[in-house]
């Protein structure tokens, strides 16, 4: 898949990684919006500086952000600091007052992002702009969704066009509020690899204790920039509390990164990397072999499960298989989520299998 995408660098002039956006959850009041451009200007590491302006909200009667009145605190602060701009829309009139008051970077939320009509709307006003764009993941751990919101903004012919993990709701408690799955973002750069990738740590973590660690593991995946949510009084916020930091936090949490590259110019480094690379080419070669040959007899099975009228999927054997095979894992001093995540993809395929050579059987009979 080839989009044609510009390079961040070419967005933003003298750009050094990662690129921080950061700024409140929501603009509350024009004092608060200017005293915090005017605070994160002092921070150099900071180039583009961001407010909530609409804030989709999951029930009504809460704050659902100050409105076109905010967009002119945005333009204040932009021609005082001297710092880029950019907020959120959530629909075509949303981008139409966006482009009016020089807001210089769009974002499209994980509610909208997770709605193609609202996009393609989105998309429409935006043809014949060349305002750069930011599409956050959906809500759900949908890859297809979060690509064909970007493919629709660059069907408008925007070519500034990248994408911000935030992270995705589930049902299972973890320590985050979103919960990351790295996977999901490292493979839509895997297909784009020209797309800017941007994390949101503040949505991910939900808590402001976490928000550095997030910092550290998206530079670690190679991703190019930053939005943290940074506040000048964070437990006062009108939206979002909980996850943001002050700008003296942000200072440190920036300095205290890590930071590393995809190369090295060492060449002895990279004839070891090369080597241990090839024996992982080799085991990979194995585990395909076997994956193979295991898939052969699922199809015995399934064919003898036919012919003897048994469903596919037996519960209590897959309970007892996935028990055996965590416990097999864990003395091999193995993940036991890995272990898991592993053997429920290998066993939905052969229950898939089966089911398929049942249905094959019902059509013959």
């Amino acid at each position: 898949m080839k989009l044609d995408i510009v390079p961040l660098s070419k967005w933003i002039p003298n750009l050094k990684k990662p690129l921080v956006i950061a700024g409140p959850c929501s603009a509350e009041t024009e004092d608060q919006v200017m005293t915090t451009a005017i605070e994160l200007k002092k921070n150099d590491d900071v180039r583009i500086f961001r407010a909530g302006i609409w804030k989709p909200r999951t029930r009504p009667n809460t704050f659902e952000g100050v409105g076109e009145e905010g967009l002119k605190w945005m333009a204040q602060a932009k021609k005082e600091t001297g710092l880029l701009t950019t907020t959120e829309v959530a629909t075509a009139a949303h981008a139409e007052l966006a482009l009016k008051y020089g807001i210089d970077i769009l974002w499209i939320g994980a509610r909208t992002t997770a709605n193609p009509f609202s996009v393609q709307e989105i998309a429409d006003v935006l043809k014949g702009t060349n305002i750069p764009v930011l599409v956050k993941n959906p809500i759900n751990a949908d890859l297809a969704l979060w690509l064909g919101a970007i493919e629709r903004i660059a069907g408008a012919g925007i070519k500034k066009i990248g994408a911000i993990h935030r992270g995705f709701s589930s049902y299972e408690k973890t320590q985050y509020r979103n919960n990351p799955i790295w996977k999901i973002p490292i493979e839509l750069k895997r297909m784009l690899p020209d797309l800017p990738m941007i994390c949101d740590p503040s949505h991910i973590a939900g808590v402001r204790d976490l928000v550095g660690s997030i910092c550290q593991k998206a530079m670690d995946v190679d991703m190019e920039g930053l939005m943290i949510e940074t506040h000048m009084s964070p437990n006062d916020a009108w939206s979002d509390a909980a996850q943001q930091v002050t700008p003296d936090s942000l200072k440190e949490i920036l300095s205290s990164l890590s930071l590393r590259t995809e190369f090295s110019s060492d060449r002895n480094f990279e004839a070891q990397l090369d080597e241990l690379r090839a024996k992982i080419d080799r085991i990979d070669q194995e585990l395909i072999d076997s994956l193979s040959m295991r898939l052969k007899i699922v199809e015995e099975i399934g064919k003898a499960k036919a012919a003897n009228n048994v469903t596919p999927l037996q519960l209590q054997r897959m309970g007892a298989l996935m028990e055996k095979r965590l416990s097999q894992g864990q003395s091999a001093g193995l993940n036991a989520e890995y272990i898991k995540e592993l053997f429920d993809t290998i066993h939905e395929e052969s229950v898939r299998i089966q089911t398929e050579l049942m249905n094959v059987q019902n059509l013959k009979d």
